[in-house]
């Protein structure tokens, strides 16, 4: 249905001007359009050298590459870049794919692609244009025309949700900017309406609880309700109240260096994106509470910590979805320190369905298997079933600090043991205390936990609680195995301390990242022990260093302020 309706759009009348032109509001890297005119092409993990050749003759290793050819986001890089070589790329490699592919052919003809692919278009047009003899504007225009049109009939085919407003986003701003499509204005404005109202919830939150997704629905949202306010025009009140949503929660999901927690498929985001995309919104409160599409957010001094404190999504939301619930991560400052490892999305399905698993996620693992599971091979595969259902959590304020508990049952039917952790950060954010608990609650819970011990041979369950690092940090044990001393390149050091009878090293670990080649090494610590009764008690210290060798101030479980000489101290960010 997509390829007919592009065909019969390729046959309409073509739009013959621009009324207007939205700002040009996408975030290119200068860097990134340099290394596409010297023909490096880097698109989803994969990267071809192929200097000289077309960007339209390159042969997709797969279909997520060919998605972010036809998308056309690497637009925004080569206007970045702005100079003579990359604006005739741009216009040598647009012009080429309306010969190739405007007629109704290739993989850009769904509707999330034809939108993205307007949005860059109509925002670089005086990019694009400047210079081009009227041959080639016209078939710019024309080919503009086309793609609002095919966009006029096909966008209820996108799914709900980012793609379906990435479509609707397209079209308006087409019928903002192009003479002859004002008529799709108000029809374009009225689905977006509904859209906010069927998929941003009145928390603002996303069915599919992935930051990134939200950051982009925002950013879209955001697009277009000024795309309005230039034109003379207003976002319908659904539009309005969706954005004034969602700003707060990616407020909460916010790291203190201005990026994004990466959970449940997303990324960090594109660097200065969310601090952007917030400013351009002028809205400026905050989640009240901390909490926020199933998060809870700390933060104190320099530090902050995001924690998955929910179940994880269900149904169809959940492909995609990873298993962490309880998994937290900590920056110091501009510093990411404790991570998980990220979606493996861009490296193969190995990578991706391993980078769902709870291993993957700082938080503990139980016989080594996910609190979530994957659905068996084939129909559905992606959707997470028999995860953990009931999340309890209390987050408060105490005399010393902010606290935050929560458990979840993602092991009960199989282990009997409940999962439980607390978290403490001191007012100045240089020191986290940390319990990890499996507990069985009740009769039944300890019968089957009885049971599972008798299969192991009543060589208890193992444990392994993950702490994985950022590959900037440096972790070394110290002499004498107590603790681990984690460098971070700002200069700071913090120490991690644990007690109980657990095993505490520095393993290897991976951190995924959509926009390298492959994953990057690096490490993490694991506290691993043995669950012989119906509770274990695992107990953890991260505390920050001040102006001391490493090693020598010894940090206390029970109050990690005891690291802390100056409790006043006001350093800013670096």
């Amino acid at each position: 249905m997509n390829r007919l309706a592009a065909r019969r759009a390729a046959l309409a009348s073509p739009a013959t001007a621009f009324l207007s032109q939205p700002e040009p509001r996408t975030i290119g890297s200068f860097a990134r359009g340099r290394q596409l005119c010297a023909g490096n092409f880097l698109f989803a993990g994969q990267f071809i050298q192929s200097p000289g050749t077309d960007i339209w003759d390159l042969d997709p290793p797969d279909r997520y590459f060919a998605e972010e050819l036809h998308g056309f986001v690497w637009l925004d890089d080569l206007a970045a870049t702005g100079d003579t070589l990359a604006r005739e790329k741009a216009q040598t490699w647009i012009f080429e794919w309306t010969r190739k592919y405007g007629g109704g052919s290739g993989p850009g003809w769904t509707p999330d692609l034809a939108g993205r692919r307007m949005i860059r278009w109509i925002s670089h047009a005086f990019f694009i244009m400047r210079g081009l003899e009227s041959r080639k504007s016209d078939a710019f225009l024309r080919s503009l025309g086309q793609q609002a049109r095919f966009l006029r009939k096909r966008w209820h085919a996108a799914r709900p949700g980012l793609s379906r407003i990435e479509a609707l986003t397209g079209l308006l701003y087409a019928g903002l900017s192009l003479e002859g499509m004002g008529e799709v204005v108000g029809p374009a404005k009225d689905a977006l309406a509904r859209e906010c109202d069927a998929e941003i919830s009145q928390m603002g939150l996303l069915p599919s609880r992935n930051p990134e997704d939200l950051l982009d629905i925002f950013t879209l949202l955001t697009w277009a309700a000024m795309a309005l306010e230039e034109a003379g025009d207003a976002p319908p009140e659904p539009h309005r109240r969706a954005i004034e949503r969602i700003a707060p929660t990616l407020r909460t999901l916010r790291h203190a260096d201005g990026g994004l927690a990466r959970f449940h498929g997303g990324g960090r985001g594109l660097e200065g994106r969310l601090d952007a995309a917030l400013a351009s919104s002028g809205i400026k409160t905050r989640a009240p509470d901390g909490l926020a599409m199933g998060f809870a957010r700390m933060s104190a001094g320099r530090t902050t910590i995001i924690i998955d404190a929910s179940a994880p999504p269900s149904g169809p939301a959940s492909a995609g979805a990873h298993a962490s619930t309880l998994a937290f991560e900590l920056t110091s400052g501009r510093r990411p320190m404790v991570v998980n490892c990220g979606s493996g999305h861009s490296f193969g399905a190995d990578w991706r369905r391993a980078g769902r698993a709870t291993p993957s996620h700082s938080t503990l693992v139980l016989a080594g298997e996910s609190s979530a599971r994957l659905g068996p091979e084939g129909h559905r595969q992606d959707w997470l079933v028999s995860g953990p259902t009931n999340v309890p959590i209390e987050t408060r304020q105490a005399s010393d600090g902010l606290h935050f508990e929560g458990a979840h049952d993602g092991y009960l039917q199989r282990y009997g043991l409940t999962h439980a952790r607390s978290l403490d950060m001191t007012f100045d954010g240089r020191g986290i205390a940390g319990e990890d608990m499996l507990i069985a609650l009740d009769k039944p819970a300890q019968s089957r936990f009885d049971e599972a011990l008798d299969a192991d041979g009543l060589k208890g369950l193992r444990f392994d609680i993950r702490f994985h690092l950022h590959p900037d940090a440096d972790a070394t044990m110290d002499m004498g195995g107590n603790a681990i001393s984690i460098a971070l390149k700002s200069g700071e050091i913090w120490i991690f301390r644990s007690d109980g009878p657990v095993e505490m090293k520095i393993a290897p670990s991976v951190y995924l990242e959509k926009s390298r080649l492959r994953p990057r090494a690096t490490k993490q610590i694991v506290l691993s022990g043995r669950a012989m009764e119906y509770a274990t008690r695992t107990r953890w210290s991260l505390a920050k260093a001040q102006d001391t060798p490493i090693g020598i101030r010894d940090v206390s479980l029970d109050n990690p302020i005891s690291a802390v000489e100056d409790p006043d101290d006001k350093t800013k960010q670096e």
